[in-house]
């Protein structure tokens, strides 16, 4: 049956993200760092080469450098001397030779070809060694060529490309010692209840831990963001209000968990009304319904839901990828889920789309996934203990055990 709850009209989680990419604009202040403090950052221009990589033909294997149209069985060829990497042979060579050569070394001028040592017969004698090929090789064999990696004058990365490990030694492979990035986004987060405790302290009566902020801190130091930290707020409209204040002045991003629904204490929402706007403050998703995006000036504001579950999931599927596109980096709505036979039954209402946590593996015949205990968006373990969403339809119902199910593995926000 339909979630009689969930308004037709509310936004769905794809609309909403859709509209939020739709406003937000990326940073435009950049900055130039060295290759050592660029993991993680965007790029705010694109990178082209100044230089080929390789720089020079040379050797892919350890063996002997000779010109292929010499080679015949039986027929054998001087080794006229040495070349290694890092030291080239200069020498003319002569006709019916080779040069024994290693690895990445210059490839001699007017050879062509490299055998493998593997695949050759050494002979010597007190004047000279000659080797006999066992095989015939293939001009061009075992030689990587000038450019062949990266050809002088090409766009190695797009402005808005995020550095990964990988590209921070390819950029070092060009020569390049620094990078111009964007700027790092500036995220203010603050929790806010009379009945949250700092963790460390004694729990009184009717009080819990104040895990959200640490939670949320956590996963946006992923997104490499500079975090502000505004602490644990009491159930005060004025503290809440200078919270705001000092996010205006200091941040490029408000989050903020809890607050945001009808509740009596919930002062949030009055306080973003008072001093921004609120574009929308419902998604039909599950957990996560009382999720809010506004404005406070040029201060872009995401209110979380107080569950800590549905905190995780708003942040790290509603929030992220707009946080990435304010950062600079190269952002589209596309999810890639992939399929797998869930072994439990699933119970769902039609009305919201559904982020059940789960478990997938690697089964005989494809994926498997199940669900992990309690789908309660108060339990944090159920995040904790898995390793993927199992994502349902906003219109789709329960489901039996033995169905094939879209999930969705975790990004390293929570791996």
């Amino acid at each position: 049956m339909q979630d009689n709850r969930v308004p037709k009209s509310m936004l769905s989680a794809e609309q909403a993200i859709l509209q939020m990419l739709s406003e937000v604009a990326p940073l435009t202040q950049t900055v130039s760092v060295p290759l050592t403090a660029a993991l993680d950052r965007v790029l705010a221009q694109p990178v082209v080469s100044s230089i080929n990589v390789p720089g020079y033909d040379n050797a892919a294997m350890d063996g002997y450098a000779l010109r292929a149209a010499e080679v015949s069985p039986n027929h054998p060829l001087t080794v006229a001397g040495v070349a290694l990497a890092g030291h080239a042979f200069t020498d003319k060579v002569p006709a019916g030779s080779c040069v024994r050569i290693t690895t990445g070394a210059v490839l001699p001028s007017g050879l062509d070809t490299v055998v493998m040592q593997e695949q050759v017969e050494l002979t010597q004698t007190d004047l000279q060694q000659q080797i006999v090929c066992q095989l015939v090789p293939s001009p061009g064999e075992h030689v990587r060529r000038a450019g062949e990696d990266i050809a002088k004058g090409a766009e190695v990365f797009a402005g808005g490309h995020k550095l990964r490990p990988a590209d921070i030694g390819l950029l070092a492979s060009l020569g390049i010692a620094n990078v111009k990035v964007w700027r790092q986004l500036k995220v203010a987060i603050f929790s806010s209840g009379d009945e949250l405790v700092p963790p460390g302290q004694s729990l009184g009566d009717g009080h819990i831990y104040d895990s959200n902020r640490y939670v949320i801190a956590a996963m946006l130091q992923r997104l490499g963001v500079e975090v502000i930290d505004l602490g644990l707020l009491p159930d005060d409209p004025k503290a809440i209000e200078q919270a705001f204040t000092q996010a205006m002045t200091q941040a490029d991003v408000l989050v903020t968990s809890a607050g945001v629904s009808v509740g009596d204490a919930d002062y949030t929402r009055q306080i973003l009304h008072k001093l921004g706007q609120i574009n929308f403050w419902q998604v039909a998703i599950k957990p996560g319904k009382p999720f809010a995006f506004g404005k406070l000036n040029n201060c872009w504001f995401f209110g979380l839901p107080g569950n800590p579950v549905a905190a995780v999931v708003t942040l790290e599927q509603l929030v992220q990828p707009v946080l990435r596109k304010l950062s600079g980096e190269t952002v589209t709505a596309d999810v890639k889920l992939l399929c797998a036979e869930c072994e439990v039954p699933l119970k769902k209402q039609p009305g919201r789309m559904d982020f059940q946590r789960g478990w997938y593996w690697q089964g005989e015949h494809g994926l498997k996934v199940k669900t992990l205990g309690s789908q309660s968006s108060g339990m944090l373990s159920s995040i904790a203990n898995a390793n993927c969403y199992i994502v349902l339809a906003r219109d789709s119902a329960s489901l039996p055990a033995g169905e094939t199910v879209p999930i969705l593995p975790f990004s390293n926000l929570l791996r």
